[in-house]
């Protein structure tokens, strides 16, 4: 897929903190707000994955800011998934305004849980490759 996945937020005021900017709290619930969103358009709904016995899972995270959010801004946050060999992916994500403007970037390692076992699978690219219904949203073909 040529253009990650995004999906638009607008910063609610109960998101801010005393400096009147967004919360850093908060920009991990954006993240996984898209990332959510990423795979429900790849057919990857959780009711389904439960089903299949399986989840994905975020273990590790960081961010870097780059601009503030305040109150009324608008922010498209994207999803992308850099996947290789082995138990974990990459996951990159950027915030960036309406307007252009870079926010912040996030980059963290994900797996995908057997929910039975409770360990990683060993090929998640070929986990949710068999379960979407429309995989290059993953960055799969």
């Amino acid at each position: 897929m040529s253009q990650p996945f995004r999906v638009r937020i607008a910063v609610r005021g109960y998101e801010l903190d005393i400096q009147g900017h967004v919360n850093q709290a908060v920009y991990l619930q954006y993240a996984e707000h898209a990332r959510w969103e990423c795979l429900r358009a790849a057919g990857l709904h959780p009711d389904a994955l439960r089903a299949a016995g399986v989840g994905p899972v975020q273990l590790e995270c960081t961010i870097r800011y780059l601009r503030e959010l305040r109150a009324g801004d608008e922010v498209d946050v994207s999803c992308g998934f850099v996947w290789g060999g082995g138990r974990t992916f990459r996951m990159e994500q950027e915030y960036v305004r309406v307007d252009g403007t870079p926010v912040a970037q996030l980059t963290g390692v994900g797996g995908v849980l057997d929910l039975q076992t409770r360990r990683l699978v060993a090929d998640p690219a070929e986990r949710f490759r068999s379960l979407a219904s429309s995989p290059t949203h993953l960055g799969l073909g």
